[in-house]
């Protein structure tokens, strides 16, 4: 049925197989390529994306469908493909290599490489003429210049292992107030107040820089990064951004105020911004973050959920080969579709004759609903009735459309950030659906990613898990367990984290820097052993890493994991303050550190519904133990019948009270209250 199969056909990776019919004989990474590559002395080409990357697609159909273009490409290069999400480590040393020679980066990464394996150009996209240009260029280049590739790829090299280099700090570092004032001040300034997020577009949400300003706000009682928080966040939930019928984030929007989404919808972003709009709730009691938590787990359950309990990395943004047509809809359609109801439904998304996009209609809101109501004289609940109604008949018609296709592996850090998503709604929300979720998740990680040895995968797929995990696996499954704990007061979350960070200890550690390397030291070597350090849309794994380890090391009274948070915070600490937006995560360290943990006991009979009870008050900081039975050295002579709540700081306690709401009055005041 094909006319070309190469030798991506037998991976498992969606985007790989993708590629599997193109005429260009690609190749997964692996000893058979490299080989390859050594014996016929041809350049590597490293091209890299993900299912669901659009310009990947554009690419693919330009280029590598191309039979002349594929061509070029076999006679000259071995051509590799790699799926970043599956292969991060590679995705790093490549996009690394183009970011230092053209300032730049992103999907498809397409990089040249020697033989073995040092990149000496590279870039993203290409359009087809500049493609096959460019291979004709590299290809003589190299033969006819070989000691100038040789030492272009020496210094990149060079680069490469330099760029990431983190020193360790041989200084106690003491951090106040004014030490998190000196990050924020400058940062604040390059907001946009109007329409939230940063001053440009396009727009990520970047979830985790507004959970630590929320926390900051609240915690310094700022108002400056309140008020960027609250727009940000009720922009995006009115903004295109968001799947108005379906729920859902897409991955980012090109626009400054959030209308115009990149369509494809990525599990990690979701899973961040379930926790913060959650979080955003229990401090604001905003009805809109809720609905947005509801309709995002709603969607989840839907599209991303397998029938084993694990979670489905992305939707592409295409279907049909058209960018979000999925999504969009023409008020001729809604007309048709939704009679009398329509003009409401179209005032209250904003759909016009003309469109705002494409031609067709990306549904969005611009008011509230208690002002809408009151310009259209109905009551809110009138309106939300015509709205609810419309939605549903929408929902049954956009089910019946091609769908964008599904990249259905299972990745073992994006599940436990789902996995901490579902936890943290619960325990604002208090909706046992959530609870379960999660804990059906924890034992499908354990169940199929955790191996005898104590190890982690990286993936499954096909009731198969293929690729040893990587740091982010290991530090956000430590961190999903320790909220699982926090959420259930069942020890064996507790116990399965400290495995795993002692298996991290023994296998990622870096004894020179007392950072964590992002691969293990029985893996695969490739050019360069890097670390993951700065914050993007997904939180470093070494400030991950860094902040379970002061969480853990608060439960265990464990010095050595206290100590070992401390330094790697204290070998960041400069940065964090000079690119604020890309070390949010360490700065939420900073935060913790400032305003240490309230250590909350709650023991006795009830205690979990005691937890729920004290989760209805917004206090970041703090941890909770506790339960009838317990281990930890925290609870030690405080388990009896008797229900109890104690409040300690650095393992000072307050008298025990019997109510939740005299423990809130506890955390209230400075400490010691006596």
């Amino acid at each position: 049925m094909h006319k070309h199969t190469n030798q991506l056909i037998n991976e498992t990776s969606p985007y790989l197989l993708q590629h599997a019919h193109n005429p260009v004989n690609w190749y997964p990474w692996g000893e058979d390529a490299l080989k390859k590559a050594r014996e016929e002395n041809k350049l590597i080409l490293v091209s890299v994306g993900y299912s669901a990357c659009h310009w990947c697609h554009v690419m693919e159909h330009e280029s590598f469908e191309d039979e002349e273009v594929a061509s070029l490409m076999n006679e000259h290069f071995v051509c590799v493909k790699v799926d970043r999400e599956e292969r991060p480590d590679i995705d790093q040393i490549y996009m690394n290599a183009v970011q230092l020679m053209t300032g730049g980066g992103g999907w498809p990464l397409n990089c040249f490489c020697l033989p073995d394996q040092r990149p000496f150009y590279g870039g993203t996209y290409f359009k087809k003429n500049d493609w096959k240009q460019l291979l004709n260029d590299l290809n003589a280049f190299y033969h006819n210049k070989p000691d100038e590739a040789e030492e272009y790829a020496r210094r990149l090299h060079e680069g490469i292992n330099q760029s990431d280099l983190v020193s360790f700090v041989n200084e106690k570092k003491e951090y106040t107030n004014e030490s998190l004032k000196a990050i924020v001040d400058p940062w604040i300034r390059y907001f946009d107040f109007t329409d939230g997020g940063h001053n440009r577009a396009p727009k990520f949400p970047l979830p985790n820089n507004f959970l630590f300003l929320l926390r900051y706000a609240h915690l310094m009682k700022d108002q400056a990064s309140n008020v960027i928080t609250r727009i940000t966040l009720d922009k995006m939930a009115y903004g295109g951004i968001y799947d108005q019928l379906g729920g859902g984030f897409a991955r980012y929007s090109v626009d400054s105020v959030w209308l115009v989404p990149h369509f494809e919808k990525m599990l990690y972003d979701n899973a961040q911004l379930v926790s913060l709009y959650a979080e955003a709730y229990q401090y604001s009691h905003s009805e809109i973050y809720k609905k947005v938590v509801e309709e995002t787990l709603e969607f989840v359950k839907r599209e991303l959920t397998s029938p084993e309990g694990g979670f489905y990395s992305a939707l592409d943004a295409d279907s049909e080969g058209v960018e979000g047509k999925f999504y969009c809809w023409t008020k001729d359609e809604l007309q048709g579709l939704l009679g009398d109801d329509e003009e409401l439904f179209s005032i209250y998304y904003n759909v016009t004759e003309q469109g705002n996009w494409e031609e067709t209609n990306i549904l969005h809101r611009k008011q509230d609903d208690d002002v809408l109501a009151e310009a259209l004289g109905i009551t809110v609940e009138k309106l939300l009735e015509i709205i609810e109604r419309c939605k549903a008949k929408l929902m049954k018609v956009r089910a019946a459309r091609i769908r964008p296709g599904l990249d259905d592996k299972i990745l073992t850090s994006w599940n436990a950030m789902m996995l901490k998503g579902y936890v943290d709604a619960y325990r604002v929300f208090n909706n046992a659906e959530y609870l379960h979720a999660a804990i059906e998740n924890a034992h499908f990680i354990l169940g199929n990613l955790k191996a005898s040895n104590g190890s982690l995968k990286r993936n499954y797929k096909n009731g198969k898990a293929t690729i040893n995990g990587f740091l982010d696996d290991y530090a956000f499954t430590i961190d999903a367990f320790i909220e699982l704990y926090q959420a259930t007061f069942d020890e064996q979350w507790l116990n399965e984290a400290k495995l795993l960070v002692d298996y991290c200890n023994d296998h990622f550690a870096d004894t020179d820097s007392g950072m964590y390397f992002y691969t293990a030291d029985i893996d695969e070597q490739l050019i360069a052993r890097k670390m993951e350090v700065m914050d993007t849309v997904i939180p470093a794994s070494n400030s991950v890493m860094a902040r379970a380890l002061l969480k853990l090391g608060t439960y265990f009274q464990n010095e050595e994991y206290l100590q070992k948070s401390k330094q790697m915070l204290a070998n960041v600490s400069e940065q964090i303050k000079k690119y604020a937006s890309a070390y949010s995560n360490w700065a939420l360290l900073k935060l913790e550190n400032v305003f240490p943990f309230y250590e909350v006991a709650i023991t006795g009979k009830g205690a979990v519904s005691r937890l729920v009870e004290l989760d209805q008050y917004y206090i970041p900081n703090k941890l909770v133990m506790g339960g009838e039975i317990g281990s930890l050295p925290l609870l030690e002579g405080k388990i009896n019948e008797k229900s109890k709540v104690y409040v300690c700081v650095s393992r000072t306690c307050l008298m025990p009270v019997s109510q939740v709401v005299e423990a809130v009055q506890q955390m209230k005041h400075d400490f010691p209250i006596v």
